[in-house]
This record gives structure tokens, sequence and C-alpha cells, in this order.
């Protein structure tokens, strides 16, 4: 555990803390992106430790979460089919649609089956050419390359009976949506570590000069996201609008370029709708037309679904930063894991689930910090 406990050191923990109060001078409010690590801030109680002022609030950053209910019940509809052999990584089997959720489907008879990488149903479709094999292609940047990989080599193979339901999100036109908002209260940015793994951080950096805000691509252990959050509040209090690497042991600036290039080759940007939030130009990936026979929402013509979020359900208002799951009157009541409301509820990484997971729904309080 050495090279984990080193992130954690309890010690180097407090001297951040202090450099952070020595150097505010007013309060500021900092995004972190990711849902790897809300959980971590919330789990360490890193909020709990900060300075009063600097509040760090919790953006769209879990790809399962933002997944559109309409996109939830296209997948159900295709796996509910009788032809059909409906694969999924296992964070999905639990999401509820309008109506029902892939895991009580299964248990209605529906073939869905949990994969550990897309290229596993290749297997899967070479062993039952008799069923046409669709997997829910959900996530961020970071998930596109193998999805990518797994239409490419079945195309170069010349497998069939394979397809996928495309609903990758990414992660800039997100930042850039909560900036325009007229509601906004993001000063600085926790870049996303994993995402930038793949794609790096050059495309941060206009967006950095564009709205004059600083963007520290930070990793996702207490001391990570400590020492993030101080060169964040370093440049906000020079007044200096940057991107950072604090993430330098994973992340370079050009980021994995032969992942961006099988990226690239199959997949193009399109509008994507997110959970909670809404329609966002230019912000997901949809497969290129040399690749259309890979298309499970072409070839099954599931059309547009009307779906409705519960009206007491704040989920957009947490993802844009403007409001926290506690501020929710469903919070821990109505809206729990195991009956989640809204898309902060839906998965594991969501804030919601995270602030239910460490006990900010009983009477408020959270943990006490570990870090």
């Amino acid at each position: 555990m050495r090279f984990v406990d080193e992130y954690r050191s309890g010690r180097v923990a407090a001297n951040v803390v202090r450099e952070i109060r020595r150097l505010q001078t007013r309060p500021w409010v900092i995004m972190e992106v990711c849902g790897g690590q809300t959980h971590s801030i919330v789990k360490h109680g890193l909020d709990r430790l900060l300075p009063d002022g600097i509040e760090l609030v919790h953006g769209p950053g879990c790809p399962v979460c933002v997944t559109s209910l309409e996109m939830i019940d296209k997948a159900h509809a295709i796996a509910m089919r009788s032809d059909v052999i409906f694969t999924s990584f296992g964070d999905m089997l639990r999401v509820p649609g309008s109506e029902t959720d892939l895991f009580s489907l299964r248990s209605r008879g529906a073939d869905v089956r949990i994969v550990y990488t897309p290229l596993d149903c290749l297997k899967i479709a070479r062993a039952n050419r008799d069923k046409k094999i669709v997997f829910f292609a959900v996530g961020f940047e970071t998930t596109a390359p193998a999805n990518a990989m797994a239409v490419w080599q079945a195309a170069r193979e010349g497998v069939k009976n394979f397809s996928i339901l495309v609903s990758h999100v990414l992660v800039p036109p997100a930042i850039a949506a909560i900036l325009q908002s007229p509601q906004n209260r993001v000063q600085g940015f926790l870049g996303p570590g994993h995402v930038c793994t793949i794609m790096g951080y050059r495309e941060y950096e206009s967006l950095s000069q564009r709205y004059h805000v600083p963007i520290v691509i930070t990793g996702f252990e207490p001391l990570d996201i400590l020492e993030g959050t101080l060169l964040v509040v370093r440049q906000l209090e020079s007044k200096r609008a940057e991107v950072e690497n604090q993430y330098a042991r994973a992340v370079e600036r050009g980021g994995n370029r032969a992942a961006q290039r099988l990226v690239g080759e199959v997949f193009e940007i399109c509008d994507r709708k997110w959970r909670g939030v809404g329609s966002i130009p230019k912000s997901g990936y949809k497969l290129r037309y040399e690749f259309r026979d890979y298309d499970a929402e072409r070839l099954f013509d599931v059309k547009e679904i009307d779906t409705k979020e519960p009206a007491v359900c704040i989920s957009g208002k947490i993802l844009k930063g403007i409001k926290k799951p506690h501020d929710c009157p469903a919070f821990g009541s109505a809206c729990t894991p195991q009956r989640p409301l809204g898309a902060t509820m839906v998965s594991a990484e969501g804030a919601c689930a995270a602030y239910y997971a460490y006990g900010r729904h009983l009477n408020g309080e959270a943990a006490s910090p570990t870090a």
C-alpha cells in the first residue's frame, strides 16, 4: 500500500490546507468534474478540511448518471426483444428508466449480460450467430477507445450480428455549458484526470482562456484533490486563468495519440442530451456513416421516447454546481440508492449516492475527515 499511502498522508494534507488558508483572501467556489473525485472528497471529508469560504461543488462527472432517460428507455426496448442478447457494464443494470431497469428485465427473461470489455461481445456474437448482440456504450472519452476498437474489430472480421447503442458524452462542452449559465457560481475547476489520460488537456486551454477560469487537471487521491484545490486557489488569488496539470504521473498534454486516432476513425461529434441537464451542443459521440451497420439505434429503429423526470428532483442544479444533494427535499427519504429518482442518485458515482453512502443524509452530518 506504500504507493497509495503516500497520497493519503494526514501530515502532508494538513500542510496543504494551511497553505490554502494562508493564500485565501475571499470566498471561492471550485467544481470537481469527475464522480470519482466527488467520492474521494466525501469519503475522506476533504470539503470539511478546507477553510471556510472554499466551497467544493460537484459537476456532471458520472457518465452513468448523465445518460439520458430516453437513451435508457431505448436500451430497455432493445433488451426486451427475443432475438437480442443485450450486454452492458454492471453499473448500468440498476439504473432506472421510465418504468424499469435492466436487472428487472433480466429477471423477466430478457437475455441481459454483464461484460467487462466490449471486446467480450464479439466472442458472444461469434458463439451466437442466430442472435443480435448489442452493447450499451456509455461513458466519457475514457471508455470511447475500447468501444471504438470493438466496432473496428467487428468490421474488420465481418461480424454482422454485433452493434452498439452509443451514449458517449464529452467533458469540455459540459464545462462550457456550466460557465455559460446565468446561474453559474463556479470560479475554478478540478479537471477530470482519467479523461485527460486519453484526450490530454489541450482542449481545456481554450476554455480557460475564453472564460478566464483556472482549470487544474487533478487525480483522485486525497492529496491529489487538496493539491489541485491549492493550485486553483493560487491562480484565483493572483487573478490568473491557466490550465495546470497536477496529475502529471498519469496525464500528458497531448494525451494518448493512438487512442485518439482510433476514436476519430470510428466516431464523430454530435449533440447529446444529458440526464438532468438537457441537450448540450457537440457534447457526444456517434458512429460515423462508414460504421452505420453497427449502430443499434438505427438497426432497431428505436424512436424518440417522451420521458419526464420527477418534479421534486433537483439533480440538474446539483450537476451544475448550483445546489448540493442535501438541498433536495427528497434526498435520503423518497430518493435513495435503492429507489433513485434522478441522475445524481442512479449510479454509485453520483454526488447524491456519494453523500448517502458516507452518511450525509443522517441529520446532515458527515463522517469524520480521514485525510
